[in-house]
């Protein structure tokens, strides 16, 4: 019976170091993210989190249709919990960007939307002000 326990309390102190080594991990890499936004450098956005991966295929489908094809899947996406920022702000910048020459008026609302949603400290800020030149 002491076997068994020593056994069950070694399992546990071993998957309590993963889980603490795997905590430790993802916000280290989350650090590193805000840091390098924070420099001004390139942020990769299919590394952002909030695009749940059942969505990524028809987000790609939607990239491939252009303006309109994004319109459609903001639209039918923008309300489910699972999708959020920062990748859902950055979808939306990518959609401001392409409507902007077609449809300013709609590019400036959606940018005010962005600006009022956003906090500074946010990964995709440093995209959002260097467009707010343009749309202020």
């Amino acid at each position: 019976m002491k076997i068994l326990i020593s056994i069950l309390i070694v399992i546990g102190v071993i998957f309590t170091i993963y889980k603490g080594y795997d905590y430790w991990v993802r916000v280290n890499d989350e650090k590193a993210l805000n840091e390098k936004a924070r420099q001004g450098e390139d942020v990769d956005p299919n590394q952002l989190r909030g695009l749940p991966w059942q969505l990524e295929p028809k987000y790609r489908e939607a990239v491939k249709q252009g303006a309109p094809g994004l319109k459609a899947f903001l639209e039918a996406f923008s309300k489910s919990p699972s999708f959020q920022d920062p990748r859902k702000a950055w979808i939306e910048l990518d959609y401001l960007v392409m409507i902007s020459g077609s449809d300013p008026v709609e590019a400036k609302r959606i940018y005010a939307d962005l600006k009022a949603r956003l906090s500074t400290n946010s990964v995709v800020y440093p995209r959002l002000r260097s467009l707010g030149r343009t749309y202020d």
